[in-house]
């Protein structure tokens, strides 16, 4: 029999949000748990609900799903049984915590008898140069986090002794109280408050973690920065997070870069932006000019009659392109003509020939007030 699609399965529509899901998930769960509905098909229907949920729950999973469909889920771990990912515990677990607290005679456990728990993620802020995010880079950085006790090993009991099983909780890690009411006798499940789930207990805490398993402690770790990162990306590194609890695997280290401003350079994309001021002489006879790159110093040509906010593009020599195989973006050089704002006699002279040699006087207009309100209109459209 084929599988139902699993939108049509919670009821949601196919653009539903992250709180929609879990809501159709929560009211259909409480609905065809099998502690609760006893019609011979709630159990097949509660996996599929938990399918269901597992992959629309999941931003890549999901993502893979809306375009493959479901052949898309056959490599996820849990999907297509009923089961549960790294997560799906969690998430009934918290569920059900939240529906059936207080009502144990409805199979809610409220998070006893925990399984493994994946650790926290870290956030680390690094600020690097205009460079270094350019061309990438090395940079060591500390990292305070909990890590396993290393005198007990993460049992939380003293060296020389051992935890034993709780003692309140016979190490089921629950505690079950029976309440009678007109309804029939209810019986609620909790979280042993002695070892908070654990099963166990430690006699004698270890002095070194206080018989918590954990401690403190700062770690430097190497972070490999490719080149052509941008302000604001992140850089995800795995196992460097949080410890997971009972055995689950350890989170994730996301370091987040912000990139200092460069004196000269402004960065579009993977393109490299620069000004180049001129004067009008190189601008109208046209020069050689030296500019600076990325990589160091380059003459460029200047043509004869260019104009103000004309572009010249050097190929090759912007950002390395993320994934590109050593592709680079451009350098825009934005051109930028410079009026002089003082002139002496003999250059106001020289450019008073100039502009009756280029027809200005045709105009009908003193050449001289002309060429200073030229100067002037030139100047504020510099701004």
């Amino acid at each position: 029999m084929s599988k139902r699609d699993y939108y049509e399965v919670l009821g949601v529509p196919k653009g539903a949000d992250e709180n929609a899901i879990k809501g159709a998930y929560r009211r259909l769960a409480r609905q065809y748990h099998p502690d609760v509905n006893k019609a011979p098909d709630a159990e097949e229907r509660f996996k599929e609900i938990n399918e269901a949920y597992e992959i629309l729950s999941d931003p890549d999973r999901r993502a893979a799903y809306d375009r493959y469909g479901h052949a898309a889920t056959q490599g996820f771990p849990g999907a297509g049984a009923g089961g549960f990912g790294a997560g799906g515990f969690q998430d009934l677990n918290d569920i059900f915590g939240d529906l059936f607290s207080g009502f144990g005679g409805f199979g809610g456990r409220s998070g006893a008898t925990r399984g493994p728990a994946r650790g926290a993620d870290l956030r680390y802020d690094l600020e690097i140069s205009f460079q270094e995010a350019v061309f990438g880079a090395e940079k060591e950085i500390e990292v305070p986090r909990w890590e396993s006790c290393p005198v007990c090993a993460g049992s939380g009991a003293e060296p020389g002794t051992k935890p034993i099983r709780c003692p309140q909780c016979n190490g089921s890690g629950e505690v079950r109280r029976a309440q009678q009411t007109i309804l029939g006798q209810f019986v609620s499940v909790t979280t042993c408050p002695r070892c908070n789930g654990e099963r166990e207990i430690a006699p004698t805490p270890c002095a070194n973690c206080s018989g918590q398993r954990r401690v403190r402690v700062t770690r430097k770790i190497l972070v490999t920065i490719p080149a052509g990162v941008d302000d604001g990306m992140r850089i995800r590194l795995a196992n460097e997070g949080e410890p997971g609890d009972r055995g689950g695997p350890a989170g994730s280290l996301f370091v987040v870069l912000s990139v200092r401003p460069h004196a000269m350079f402004q960065r579009q994309e993977n393109d490299i932006v620069l000004e180049l001021p001129v004067n009008i002489v190189q601008a109208a006879l046209g020069a050689e000019v030296e500019v600076p790159t990325l990589d160091g110093k380059e003459k460029v040509n200047i043509k004869a009659g260019t104009q103000h906010g004309e572009v010249i593009r050097l190929r090759g020599k912007g950002v390395p392109i993320l994934r590109a195989n050593g592709r680079r973006g451009d350098q825009l050089i934005n051109v930028k003509v410079v009026v002089p704002e003082r002139l002496n006699d003999k250059q106001k002279k020289l450019l008073m020939e100039l502009g009756q040699s280029l027809g200005l006087e045709s105009l009908g207009k003193d050449n001289r007030n002309l060429f200073e309100r030229f100067i002037d209109s030139v100047g504020n459209a510099l701004g």
